[in-house]
Parts: C-alpha cells; structure tokens; sequence
C-alpha cells in the first residue's frame, strides 16, 4: 500500500489537475472567498474622515499597530470593516484552549469527540463576538480621541462601528470555517495568508523607494533581500524536520495464515505547533495596545507608558514576545499531540518501540522525545521571528519581510500544497478504484 502510495504521489502532474473536477471547485471556493475578504478591507466604516485617520496613523505605523494591519491585510490603515480581522477569533481559541486544560467540564467535552468539539467550537465563537464588541467599542473610542477622525463623535458613531466591526470578525469567523470545508483547507491561515500577500507589493515598492529616496542603502535592501531567502530556506528546511520513532509489529496469525512482522515509523515533526505560537504571541501582544496607540497623548498615562514600552525593538516588547512563542510552542504542541492515546492506539494494534513497553512507558517515551523536539522548535520559532525584529526596529523595512511574515507565508503555502496533493492523491486513488470495478465487471 506504501508503495503503491508513492508511486501515486510521484505521477501527479497538470494532467491529473486537470481530470480532478472536484479539486478544481474547492480551489475556485477558496479564490472567490479571499477575493471577498480583500473587498471587505476597502469599505471605510462610516463617519470616518480619511485623511486625519491616514495622519494619525502615519504616526503609530511603527509599533504594533503597523503589525496588526499587517495581519489585517491594510484593513487598519483605511479602518475598513475587517479592521479587527480574524484576532479576535484566534484570542478566543487561545482563552478558550486554555479554559479547556483546567475546567473539568470543558475537559469533558474536549474527550467526547466529534460532538463536544462542536460544543467547544460554540463556546469558541460566543468569546469571539465578546472580545470583538470589546475591541470594537475600544477603536471607537480611540478614533475619537484623535484629532477630526471621526466626523460626529457621540453614541451613535460608537453603536455603529461596534456593530460593523463584529459583524465583519463574525463573517470572516464564517467565512474561514467555509474556506476550511469547502475549501482546499487552512481558512484561517488562508485569510492572514491572503492579507499579508496582499499588502507584500506595496511593501516592496516603498521599500524600492526609500532606497531611492537615500532613507535605506542599497547595501542594507541586498542584506535584506539576502535574510528573507536565507530566512525562508531555514524555514522550510526546519518545517519538513521529522523525528522518526521506529515501531514493530509482532507476527500474527489470521485463520490458517501466518503474517510477517512489519516495521514502520511514527513521524514527529520538529514543529508540531505550527505558525499558532507566534500568531497567538502577536494577538496576546496587540490585545492591550489596540486603543492606546490611536488615543495618542489624549489617552491615560498608563496606555501611553504600555504602548512606549512594547514598541518594536525595545527590550520588554521582545521579552514578551519570546515568551509567548516558547509557551504557544509547548502548549498548542500539548493540545493536538496526545502521547497517552498514541500508546493507546500502538496497543490496541500490536506495535511497540523496541526496547520500550507498551502503555505507559510507550506514552512516557513519546512524551520526553516530544519535549526536546519541542525545545528545538521553540527556539527555532524564537530566531526565526525575533531576529529579523531586531533589524526591522532599527530600520525603515516594513513588518512584511520580518520573520513572523515569512513563518506564516512559507508554512502556509506548504500545508495548501500538501492539501491540493492529496485532494489529488484521493481523486487518483478514486479513478483506480473505478477502472478495477469496470474490469471485474467485463470479466
């Protein structure tokens, strides 16, 4: 079956594309509603004066609020009605996956499969319509504080951009678990991969300009363009590092028949967590500076002091943000890797780790493989979005081509291609299927 696996694998070609109808509907699905968000993130809610929000945005664009319109796709430049985009859904998994390790209840659920998900998924999108009006209501409030960027300040401005704001998190909440059903996969992922490509060509060019202008050397743009391919490498080089755990299968006899003993490998990816660790890190970051770097010196001491602080570059910002990657790296890892149902599972089937034996020193084995694979992870994810953090803060190269970006473009596009690859595989596998039917018929 392996073998016949990848020679399957190894003849996918335009031609196999071009007979997988299906294939070709979900990937249509997936266009058409990426092309859906990138409209929603040029309708400027209402009573927003454009050119005071440029200027008072020009003037924070640096800090977090300039990495947060980069998950947005612009969306926060212009204040458009996917300003909040998909965070407040990803705060609320956070709070939500966090709940779940100490609430009994939800525990409960999260062990009564496919019918408590659905309940957990529920309870995820109840906090997300909270953390959005509070978000939301936050931004009014802000918009107001700043200098003419709202036209008529008052009750009424503050109902309707808490309603469009939750309303556009809502749909893209939606829109995202149709992408990932419908679609080739990943929705979430999709839509902060789709807002980052977006603004990228623009990026590009002002960086261009700056390098014509004399702001940047052309020495700095070519070590920069350098780093991004050295930095892209690494990643897919580390993305693709498996650690590999040999497991055996006994001889078995079924009926009069004798079966040899089999070997195969349980793969255990050196990143298990992904790109979560550092989106989750970024959200948790953006949470509490949303309001204070567009109230400006009319806000409290405290938000100002809070947004000064957690700048990029400055010290506490990049504490901070190491932190959360190393603790999302190890957490998220804990939540989608089980190694006391993956010992369970090998048990139930025969298989077990030479030298290891089954049930609980299998699960314990797993487990301290898994942590210092993880550590190996987590620092990886550390270097690869901090370093290029450092020498974003110290120059005039926008948040595009740090290493958060580049983590979050290069694993998404890999785990799309690994999709389309076995929506492939499966209509390959589908057309044996049939043409084996067809000659049992004829015969």
């Amino acid at each position: 079956m392996a073998s016949a696996a990848e020679q399957l694998a190894a003849n996918l070609n335009f031609g196999a594309f071009a007979k997988a109808e299906a294939l070709k509907k979900r990937i249509w699905f997936t266009l058409g509603a990426l092309l859906i968000y990138r409209l929603g993130t040029y309708i400027p809610l209402p009573g927003i004066n454009p050119e005071a929000l440029a200027q008072a945005f020009d003037a924070n664009a640096s800090g977090l609020i300039g990495m947060f319109n980069m998950f947005a796709g612009g969306a926060v430049g212009r204040m458009a009605i996917f300003a909040l985009g998909i965070m407040p859904y990803i705060s609320a998994s956070i709070i939500i996956q966090l709940l779940t390790s100490v609430v009994p209840t939800l525990e409960q659920l999260k062990k009564e499969g496919e019918q408590g998900r659905k309940v957990i998924n529920q309870y995820t999108r109840y906090g997300t319509v909270l953390l959005a009006v509070l978000q939301s209501y936050g931004i009014a409030v802000g918009l107001e504080g700043g200098a003419n960027i709202v036209i008529d300040p008052g009750v009424f401005f503050r109902f309707t951009t808490v309603v469009t704001l939750t309303g556009g998190t809502i749909f893209l909440m939606w829109l995202g678990e149709q992408i990932t059903s419908r679609g080739i996969g990943n929705g979430i992922s999709l839509i902060i991969f789709a807002g980052i490509i977006a603004e990228l060509p623009s990026a590009l060019v002002g960086t261009l300009q700056l390098g014509r202008e004399g702001a940047l050397s052309t020495a700095l743009i070519l070590f920069v363009a350098v780093m991004v391919i050295v930095v892209i490498a690494f990643i897919v080089f580390v993305e693709r590092a498996q650690r590999r755990l040999l497991i055996q299968y006994p001889k078995r006899q079924v009926g009069n028949r004798m079966f040899q003993g089999d070997s195969s490998h349980l793969p255990l990816k050196l990143n298990t967590a992904g790109v979560i660790p550092p989106i989750f890190a970024s959200s948790l970051l953006l949470l509490p500076v949303t309001l204070a770097n567009f109230s400006g010196t009319g806000g409290p001491s405290w938000m100002n002091t809070v947004t000064a602080m957690l700048g990029h570059g400055q010290p506490l910002y990049m504490l901070f943000y190491a932190g959360l990657i190393a603790f999302f790296a190890f957490f998220y890892t804990a939540i989608v890797f089980n190694p006391g149902d993956t010992a369970d599972n090998l048990k139930k089937h025969g298989g077990f780790i030479p030298g290891i034996r089954p049930g609980a020193k299998t699960a314990e084995y797993i487990d301290f493989v898994l942590t210092r694979i993880t550590v190996v992870g987590a620092i990886y994810l550390v270097i690869v979005c901090l370093l290029p953090e450092f020498l974003i803060s110290y120059t005039a190269v926008p948040f595009y081509f740090g290493g958060t970006s580049l983590l979050i473009v290069v694993s998404v596009t890999m785990d799309t291609v690994a999709q389309v690859q076995g929506h492939l595989l499966a209509h390959q596998y589908e057309g044996l299927v049939k043409k084996a039917k067809l000659r049992g018929r004829t015969r």
